[in-house]
């Protein structure tokens, strides 16, 4: 099986939800339910810091990235999360160039809550639709003039680029990946595996 390499950034004081969930859907995708024990995901996801030390999430847990930034493979996928470490990494420049870089090279980015303010700081939302947390909406819209933000899609799609809403989105808009990938049953096989509620309408939850 030819497996799709999924990348997903990770930094201090990031949000658990915004990459665990992300994490979870792409693991737990079959493309054949009765051998969900055999055969593996046809997503292969790896998280990647900056320097490849371990980082503290928001509410305190410690996770070791697979790669740094200079020794991470090929990417198919980019999933960008969010969380209060935003606000640092949008001055860090080793994480723009990084994204501005790798953005290049994936067949899809993808961004969580605030991590999509993180790509528009790195430049990569100019003239894109795009959301975020709820909270940060009017920061994105005086942040990016020249990015159409939608405030009332939990989900927004936009070529190869998707954004979702705060957290738990995140989820939603990995079911939509999968569903870009393999079809909506399969996305929906992944749902009832997780005993997620498939998502039936992309208006904004809040």
């Amino acid at each position: 099986m030819q497996r799709t390499t999924v990348g997903i950034v990770v930094f201090d004081e990031i949000e658990v939800l915004d990459f665990c969930g992300p994490f979870e859907v792409f693991s737990v995708v079959r493309l054949n339910e009765e051998q969900r024990r055999e055969e593996p995901s046809p997503f292969e996801v790896k998280l990647v810091g900056e320097t490849g030390h371990t980082i503290t999430t928001s509410g305190g847990m410690r996770v070791t990235p697979d790669y740094r930034f200079a020794d991470c493979p090929k990417l198919d996928i980019l999933c960008v999360p969010g969380g209060w470490g935003t606000r640092r990494e949008l001055s860090n420049p080793a994480m723009l160039e990084w994204l501005r870089s790798r953005a290049q090279q994936v067949e899809l980015l993808t961004s969580v809550c605030t991590g999509a303010m993180l790509l528009g700081f790195a430049g990569l939302l100019e003239g894109r639709r795009a959301t975020t947390h709820w909270r940060s909406l009017d920061w994105m819209r005086d942040s990016f003039p020249s990015t159409t933000v939608l405030y009332d899609q939990h989900v927004v799609e936009d070529g190869n680029l998707i954004s979702s809403a705060g957290i738990s989105a995140g989820i939603d808009m990995a079911l939509q990946v999968v569903a870009r990938y393999h079809g909506e049953a399969i996305a929906r096989a992944t749902a009832r595996q997780m005993e997620y509620p498939y998502p039936e309408t992309n208006q904004r939850r809040v």
